[in-house]
């Protein structure tokens, strides 16, 4: 499988997910401008009126995303700032899905990220 494969609209469904998290968001993958084997994109999620940063995390409500498929494996960077790496997603794509889904971890690693803060269980379903 190659990045490209992934281009398009994504639904994000995360297990449990803390204060200020909202259990869903849509992930948009395109080629990156610069590295044309590898991912970018928009994560958006849906925090309420909470501005732009989602309660007292430091998660955007947009935030960009950029990485790789590797062998199966999909690794994502994520950015509130566009600076630094606010969120990481690892996942692997399900067998049998043909591509359509992947499920793995992702964390926070936002400035306000809690030092104990668990991993949160995601699974990515592609859209269009």
């Amino acid at each position: 499988m190659k990045a490209a494969q992934l281009f398009g609209l994504w639904t994000a469904r995360f297990d449990n997910p803390p204060a200020g998290l909202p259990a869903q968001a849509t992930v948009r993958l395109q080629r990156h401008a610069e590295f044309s084997d590898s991912l970018a994109g928009v994560v958006s999620r849906d925090i309420g009126g909470a501005g732009s940063q989602a309660g007292s995390t430091g998660l955007a409500a947009r935030a960009a995303l950029a990485g790789d498929l590797d062998e199966g494996m999909l690794l994502l960077d994520e950015s509130s700032d566009n600076v630094s790496i606010t969120g990481t997603w690892n996942g692997e794509m399900v067998e049998g899905s043909c591509g359509r889904v992947f499920r793995g971890t992702w964390k926070d690693t936002s400035a306000s990220a809690k030092p104990d803060a668990p991993d949160l269980v995601f699974t990515l379903t592609r859209q269009r």
